[in-house]
């Protein structure tokens, strides 16, 4: 049957809008399971979908108790220290589209349904932008993420026996030492406060931290770390040990970095006020079709510094 699309475009539109409306869902639906930002950042997606800007308030508390006469005037009394912070939110967009040809190519077969792998190259593209995004911000932008916030702490894992800092040169006592002294960091410099439950580690590291036999031992550094370190001991739950591409190179010279912090929506989170979606379909000229798409997103908010704790050193520039 001879279908003219060319006379009837019209056609042709309902035919792709009624096609979108059975792609998307199977998009929504696919994992990416190599993208695991939302695994390491707690999404916040509780603002307006349009809302310009998320503003929050961090509250210190302050005051000391003292002896007191029994005729005194001078009662000492507790406040808070109270700062307000804002967020700005920004759009950003992927879609997909079709021409003319390729939806009357569709239609000439009953029951053929548009591929719709456009659109989970889209749903990806998107996946890709945010997990830069969460990681690494964008400096065009003035936004900062998870790997370089200036608000946290950095300091230089210790040299080892072997001359360096670098793990490629130290012994398993050495760079469990490491990974107890960042957590232990946090511990006491929040002054017993917070406690990092999780440690991110470039690619390499964790390799090594996974190869590297502990003396007198019958496992290797990873296991003894997630059976021996601050976090488990003290509250019985397990320490989150990851590797993140991208670790390599964030450190402050150029080198490794490792990254310990509690993973709490009131330490850190990403505002995601609109998740990805496809807009409807419009014909932008006689012969294609277009599906946009967007998403509205903040930078990684901070909240608790001091839950967070960056280690340089631990590798070298251009290290493996």
């Amino acid at each position: 049957m001879r279908i003219d699309i060319y006379d009837n475009p019209q056609q042709a539109l309902g035919f792709l809008i009624s096609q979108t409306a059975y792609i998307e869902p199977e998009v929504y639906r696919i994992e990416y399971p190599e993208i695991i930002y939302q695994q390491l950042i707690p999404i916040d997606t509780a603002a307006g979908e349009w809302a310009k800007s998320v503003t929050y308030f961090s509250l210190d508390k302050v005051g000391q108790a003292r002896w007191l006469s029994n005729m005194a005037t001078d009662m000492p009394y507790a406040d808070i220290n109270r700062n307000k912070f804002e967020q700005g939110i920004q759009m950003a967009g992927i879609g997909y589209n079709y021409t003319l040809e390729e939806i009357g190519q569709a239609m000439m077969i009953p029951g053929l349904n548009l591929t719709a792998e456009r659109a989970e190259a889209a749903r990806f593209a998107y996946e890709m932008f945010m997990d830069n995004h969460a990681y690494r911000g964008d400096s065009t932008q003035s936004i900062t993420g998870l790997f370089n916030n200036t608000t946290v702490t950095t300091v230089t894992c210790a040299t080892g026996a072997g001359g360096t800092t670098h793990w490629s040169g130290k012994t398993a006592d050495e760079i469990i030492t490491d990974v107890q002294n960042a957590l232990t960091g946090v511990y006491a410099g929040s002054l017993t406060v917070q406690m990092a439950d999780t440690v991110l580690l470039p690619i390499g590291e964790m390799q090594k931290l996974a190869n590297i036999r502990v003396p007198n031992t019958y496992g290797n550094a990873l296991d003894y770390l997630a059976k021996y370190n601050l976090y488990t001991a003290t509250t019985g739950a397990p320490l989150t040990i990851r590797g993140v591409l991208g670790l390599d190179s964030a450190g402050g010279d150029g080198g490794g970095r490792m990254i310990v912090y509690r993973r709490d929506p009131r330490v850190l989170r990403l505002h995601v006020p609109m998740p990805h979606r496809f807009l409807p379909v419009f014909q932008r000229s006689a012969i294609q079709f277009d599906i946009p798409g967007i998403f509205r997103v903040g930078s990684v908010e901070i909240r608790l510094p001091g839950a967070v704790r960056y280690v340089d050193g631990i590798s070298g520039v251009g290290s493996p």
